[in-house]
């Protein structure tokens, strides 16, 4: 069971998720450290567990559907939505916009509940809820694995892992004026560079 946050943090150490070098995150920014959720999703048995701990969280909230983000949150929010007992549906990019697709529709009497793997920035966890939000809906709660910076969305959030992690504007980076090579591992990325 994952029960507290050193749970997550044992989790990620044991499967070699906490990576180091120099990374673009998804975000655009650069950073010593990343953080590779496909870790934690690859596993059924892991993802039951920590959407569990997401789930038991979020009952109180009262949520009646769950809303992630393609391609990284689909798992997770499948399967949190499975264990509320909700609709699971993910927002997806059409022309760069972030949209509902595949005949997914949000009613105004809907509670989402947004989950997300990993937060950095903030930037697809606010593209989410703004989609939720244009829809009519309410957003319930925001629940994420990993949350590597305090960033707060206005409603009730709640990360399993507070794991503060620097990262950098292009033109700050410590590893870029050291001359590393940098890894574009982010889901927005195709390859290392």
């Amino acid at each position: 069971m994952i029960e507290t946050s050193d749970d997550v943090l044992r989790e990620l150490r044991a499967r070699g998720a906490i990576l180091s070098g120099h990374f673009r995150l998804s975000s655009g920014r650069h950073s010593s450290a990343f953080v590779q959720k496909f870790r934690i999703l690859e596993d059924p048995l892991l993802v039951e567990r920590v959407a569990a701990a997401l789930v038991a969280r979020a009952r109180g909230l009262e949520p009646t559907i769950v809303v992630s983000a393609a391609v990284g949150g689909i798992v997770l929010g499948y399967e949190t939505a499975r264990q509320l007992g909700t609709l699971g549906i993910f927002v997806e990019k059409e022309n760069g916009v972030a949209t509902l697709r595949r005949g997914f529709a949000l009613d105004p009497a809907d509670r989402a509940f947004v989950v997300e793997d990993v937060v950095t920035t903030g930037g697809s966890v606010r593209e989410v809820l703004e989609v939720v939000r244009a829809q009519g809906a309410t957003v319930a709660g925001v629940g994420a694995i990993v949350r590597r910076a305090p960033i707060e969305f206005g409603v009730p959030t709640t990360a399993l892992l507070d794991l503060p992690i620097e990262s950098y504007a292009l033109e700050s980076c410590p590893q870029c004026a050291a001359g590393l090579p940098l890894t574009e591992p982010g889901s927005r990325f195709l390859k290392p560079k």
